[in-house]
């Protein structure tokens, strides 16, 4: 498996919590040294290991953000 790196830019937040202590976070993240995406997975209490997760560029997580808003009309 190819190597790659991550930097946890800015921890926006927690979406939800595990009994295994693993968390679904909302993250800014830097991979591979590239731009930050804003980042969706599960993540092991000491960050060293993640989940299979999504990321989005700002434009993406804006039009997710209307997505959701809708679901209640």
């Amino acid at each position: 498996m190819a190597e790659f790196s991550y930097k946890i830019i800015k921890h926006i937040g927690t979406i939800s919590d595990s009994p295994k202590g693993w968390k679904r976070e909302l993250n800014l993240v830097s991979w591979n040294e590239r731009e930050p995406k804003y980042d969706i997975r599960d993540w092991a209490p000491d960050h060293e290991k993640m989940g299979k997760g999504i990321s989005l560029s700002h434009d993406e997580l804006n039009a997710l953000s209307v997505l959701i808003s809708e679901l209640d009309k």
